[in-house]
């Protein structure tokens, strides 16, 4: 694939920004925070989202907000594979080929998964006229970067011992997208004490010296700096691509490259609050990368909680009710006409528990994923433990009172 002159661009090519960044790194928070912003701006913008889990997580979040809902956006979740893979591309340029059907956006926002490498995207678009890829940031944990490679300073390091091994990990990875990013993104960076950001900028700048670098904490990226970017300089990534193309398209058809592997985790019963929190400080490795999904307690049934987990971090965040708490629950103020409606609903449920659920996807190292899985999965309620529960007893729930609302 010739990489050494561009397509010539066409005058109607839509503008495209990539997020890209390693698993947890904050990609779905900062393209909701972008969304928002153009949905009060009163822009036309294009989202596709992929999810390397069949659960897709991501993709429900995304697409539960109110401007992916409205006529001017239009959403695509891709998920079960990698957009750098074969069939990853071959479903991104389906989905592009539906976003040239209709009117022009004035924006396409694409959110890969975290073990998505930029290479084959940036090739992708560097070939075709009707999109103009203004940018490809990637997202980056500093806190990460601060507690696994000394603040950027091992990562260096690290990569030369693997390529002198001829191993391929999620180093490899990290690294790679640093160099073929137009802007990185330093995400979680308020987590830093003064000057530590100085110091990862600077071990940044010599995997990429003409990289822009910003601290973007929880998403605060202004979505008029996103449109006014410029091009995004093919030319500069010509001799990078060159150099790796062998090893990437040896990839290409690998939907779990670098070691990664996904466990799904689906169960109607609740986490016992206890054993998760123990769960939670004693077998999270540090190879589990990725751990997110919706679950409940019965310590708080009535709501839809969502598990969001990023290397030694977790957040638990409130989503929504279940609507089997709603109807349980004698002062709903719901009319009789609603209740009747939610109650055809919750026929449709197969679980013991209504609508109430666990489903969790789990990305990690294969020699840790399959330990934590099973350490997660005795954490559900035994079948004497939910009969002590319905007939009024009680658990001890050591995780916080007061859990954030996703907005």
């Amino acid at each position: 694939m010739n990489t050494g002159k561009p397509t010539a661009k066409s005058k109607t090519s839509v503008p495209t920004v990539i997020l890209n960044g390693f698993l947890g790194s904050g990609k779905t928070t900062l393209l909701k925070s972008l969304l928002n912003q153009s949905a009060k701006k009163g822009l036309s913008v294009c989202v596709i989202v992929n999810d390397m889990s069949e659960l897709d997580v991501d993709g429900e979040l995304v697409a539960d907000m109110e401007i992916t809902k409205q006529s001017n956006c239009y959403f695509e979740s891709i998920y079960s594979c990698i957009l750098s893979s074969r069939t990853g591309l071959d479903k991104l340029e389906q989905a592009l080929q539906k976003i040239l059907s209709g009117s022009k956006p004035d924006l396409i926002l694409i959110e890969t998964s975290g073990s998505c490498h930029p290479m084959p995207l940036v090739e992708f678009f560097n070939l075709t006229q009707d999109f103009d890829l203004t940018g490809v940031l990637t997202l980056v944990d500093s806190s990460l970067l601060a507690q696994d490679f000394n603040y950027g300073k091992d990562i260096l390091p690290q990569l030369q011992s693997n390529l002198k091994s001829n191993l391929r990990s999620t180093v490899n990875l990290l690294v790679e997208q640093i160099m073929f990013c137009s802007h990185l993104m330093l995400t979680k960076s308020d987590r830093l004490e003064d000057g530590d950001l100085q110091r990862i900028a600077g071990f940044a700048h010599q995997l990429n010296p003409y990289v822009n670098i910003l601290s973007v904490p929880w998403g605060k990226l202004a979505i008029d700096d996103v449109l006014t970017m410029p091009n995004y300089d093919f030319y500069k990534v010509e001799k990078l691509i060159e150099e790796l193309r062998p090893v990437i398209e040896s990839e290409a058809y690998d939907e779990r490259p670098y070691d990664l592997a996904t466990r799904i985790i689906k169960d109607d019963r609740p986490f016992h609050p206890d054993r998760l929190w123990a769960v939670c400080n004693k077998h999270l490795g540090d190879k589990v990368y990725r751990s997110k999904g919706f679950f409940w307690f019965p310590t708080r049934d009535k709501f839809s909680l969502l598990w969001n987990q990023a290397a030694g971090g977790i957040n638990l965040e409130f989503v929504g009710f279940w609507r089997s708490g709603i109807l349980e629950d004698s002062e709903n103020g719901l009319s009789k006409m609603e209740i009747e409606l939610l109650e055809k609903r919750l026929e449709k449920e197969s679980g013991q528990f209504g609508d109430r659920c666990c489903h969790l996807t789990i990305i990690g190292d294969k020699t840790q994923v399959d330990t934590f899985e099973e350490a997660l999965k005795h954490c559900f309620l035994t079948s004497d433990e939910i009969k002590y529960w319905q007939n009024g007893g009680e658990f001890n729930d050591p995780w916080p009172t007061q859990i954030v609302k996703v907005n």
